[in-house]
């Protein structure tokens, strides 16, 4: 059985004095777009008009897919144990943002189809060498998924006990374009076709395979596909599913919870599915490259704040949208207002 969460919608009460703040600092109203959604949103998270940030923390979590098998993805599963080394060393995108906007990075092993436990800088929470071949069966059984699941409860209580409100996941993984696709699929009610792309790289040949492999699989598995806890379990890979574990503690402690491209959207789609109140502690912040991305968006009701193009995954969009989240939290603290900096209110 899973953990029970429980996780509370923001009191509401404080939105009106929130929004008069808002519209008392010395701006034209609401000439701050987005920055003053994010503030709202940040000010009801913490129940304040005085929003902090604090020691934010990115989890990079990774595991092998057994859909990798079927040639669904351009890149070797090798790729996977050889990028999280490469973390360690300092030398990916996820460790040059994290850099730049103080992010304290864990690098976590949760489903790596190679020995990294005597790596130095990787966090061992291994649970299998990548999960099983969902073509064939559940890519996990019910206690995988549930250790998969307190891997990123665990990870999030090691965070807040530092002091850190403000978490960005990340995921390495080949192949995990998959089971996002089909999460996107079952969880928006879109034609599985209209959900799948070209992953890192899958030329048009390639696109045509992935989707007859995973069609194939979806029906094969349709005994479970009106159930989202048995979707997630069955397709997901242990990064994933601890990433949702992860997205759902950090809400149940009111932490603000910035949330990556494709694959983490797919992450906190799920994590709806199983508790709609997590969605309250989400900030989006990148729209990727992906092929049908942005329809889970349109399906959330959610504008991302970010369009780069970015498809490296990593988390490297949420990190890259950081310093708005920064602005918008700078802004409703730090803005003067018209009384006090002696300027007619104009509207």
């Amino acid at each position: 059985m899973m953990r029970t969460f429980h996780i509370e919608r923001p009191d509401q009460n404080r939105r009106t004095a929130i929004q008069e703040k808002i519209d008392n600092l010395n701006k034209p109203k609401g000439s701050l777009g987005m920055l003053e959604e994010i503030a709202m949103q940040i000010c009801l998270i913490q129940q304040t008009l005085s929003p902090t940030l604090s020691h934010p923390c990115h989890l990079l979590l990774g595991g092998d897919h057994g859909i990798e098998r079927e040639g669904v993805s351009v890149s070797p599963r090798d790729v996977t144990w050889q990028q999280m080394i490469n973390f360690t060393h300092g030398g990916g995108g996820v460790n040059m943002f994290c850099r730049q906007h103080g992010f304290h990075l864990r690098i976590v092993d949760v489903g790596v189809d190679y020995d990294l436990s005597r790596v130095p800088g990787i966090i061992d929470r291994k649970i299998a060498r990548g999960t099983r071949n969902f073509l064939h069966e559940p890519a996990m059984t019910d206690e995988q998924f549930n250790r998969a699941l307190s891997v990123g409860i665990d990870l999030v209580d090691d965070c807040h006990a530092e002091g850190c409100n403000i978490l960005s996941i990340g995921e390495m993984g080949i192949a995990n374009t998959s089971p996002s696709s089909i999460w996107m699929s079952l969880f928006c009610h879109l034609p599985l076709d209209e959900c799948i792309g070209a992953g890192a790289g899958l030329n048009d040949a390639g696109i045509q395979h992935k989707r007859a492999v995973l069609q194939q699989a979806v029906e094969k598995a349709h005994t479970v596909t009106g159930n989202a806890l048995a979707c997630i379990q069955y397709f997901g890979g242990f990064e994933m599913v601890a990433a949702i574990g992860a997205m759902l503690r950090a809400a149940e402690l009111r932490m603000i919870i910035l949330v990556d491209g494709f694959i983490m959207t797919a992450c906190a789609l799920a994590a709806i599915q199983l508790e709609p109140a997590v969605r309250d502690y989400m900030i989006f912040t990148h729209y990727g490259d992906e092929s049908g991305h942005r329809r889970m968006l349109d399906s959330l009701g959610v504008h991302p704040l970010l369009s780069l193009g970015l498809r490296l995954g990593e988390g490297t969009g949420a990190l890259c949208a950081y310093p708005i989240v920064d602005s918008a939290v700078r802004m409703i603290n730090e803005m003067n207002n018209f009384q006090n900096a002696n300027i007619t209110k104009y509207f």
